[in-house]
């Protein structure tokens, strides 16, 4: 199962998306899933040492216009608590525990002085991205994909997929609603350097949901790994790919390998802007778009965005008996 195809909404359009798998699946099909992400199913019968799924997509945004509100973050627990006879509200659904965020006090006592009595949740958020983009320090390869949210939160460090589950355990356990988000962003070589092939990755943000906005347009997003934020996206820098209750819903790629004593994954992103030669030619591009490509067993994703970007993601999965 693949979450390789980006996501439209107003400040993002797809406007083109093929997905390759290597070997040839015996079958392949795409579908939404539930929380409205593109999904592509596909399965293999016949014996391979190197599974590659390249995913072509091209993608056009725009920078989101401001947004603000000053609805109390407790009202907006409120509406969340469950009385007979409310009406239903799907954002409900983000409100509890999933398996890599839970509930724990532990979170609800960080997030309280950003949090505080009469608070509007716009700004409360503001302050626990900031708060977390402080006093968190950035490590790769600090932690696991499994490691527990709870424990990134102790150890005060992480990267991106922990600091996005610490904030949405901070607002779940105050019983506000927050969605996890996975995408890409565009970022800059040193001044005088070339771009890095695969020296990118794939990036994760927050959602939160304000319900006194616009309907169609309550969530805004929040990247506490750049202390950035914004309506739609963090910034028009940003790819929103998919979004669910925790990464476990969005995993780039997941599923069942029979057979082989040992697995080796190789994971590689490259955003550039548009015309930059360290992606391959993948066709024409216009001027506004992004690129995509993916692949495990080699994921790339390369994105165009306005004045000109391509983004690139690889992912090689190789399969050794011993």
């Amino acid at each position: 199962m693949s979450y390789m195809e980006p996501r439209e909404h107003a400040a993002q359009w797809l406007l083109d998306h093929a997905l390759h798998v290597n070997p040839a699946p015996a079958q392949m099909r795409s579908a939404r899933d539930v929380f409205g992400n593109a999904r592509c199913f596909f399965s293999l019968q016949v014996p391979h040492a190197v599974l590659e799924v390249v995913a072509h997509s091209l993608v056009s945004t725009q920078p989101s216009p401001l947004v603000s509100n000053s609805q109390p973050w407790e009202k907006v627990r409120e509406r969340f608590r469950y009385q007979a006879g409310n009406r239903f509200d799907a954002a409900s659904e983000f409100v509890y525990p999933s398996p890599f965020v839970p509930r724990h006090s532990e979170f609800a006592a960080f997030a309280r002085s950003s949090f505080t009595p009469g608070a509007a949740l716009l700004d409360a958020c503001i302050d626990l991205t900031r708060r977390i983009h402080t006093e968190f320090a950035y490590e790769s390869q600090s932690t696991q994909i499994n490691t527990p949210a709870l424990q990134a939160l102790a150890e005060r460090r992480g990267v991106c997929q922990d600091f996005s589950h610490i904030m949405i355990a901070c607002l779940r356990t105050l019983g506000l609603p927050a969605r996890y988000v996975s995408g890409y962003m565009l970022t800059h070589p040193p001044e005088g350097q070339p771009r890095l092939v695969g020296s990118d990755a794939s990036h994760a943000w927050v959602s939160v949901y304000l319900p006194e906005l616009p309907e169609d347009a309550r969530w805004v997003d929040f990247d506490p790994t750049n202390n950035r934020w914004g309506w739609y996206a963090p910034g028009e820098d940003y790819v929103t790919v998919a979004h669910g209750r925790d990464f476990g819903d969005v995993s780039p790629l997941r599923g069942v390998i029979h057979g082989g004593a040992s697995h080796t994954l190789h994971v590689g992103v490259t955003v550039a802007p548009v015309g930059d030669n360290t992606l391959p030619d993948l066709g024409p591009t216009p001027s506004q778009g992004q690129r995509q490509s993916q692949s495990p067993g080699m994921a790339s994703q390369s994105q165009s965005l306005p004045g000109g970007m391509s983004q690139s993601q690889s992912l090689n999965l190789s399969q050794t008996d011993n």
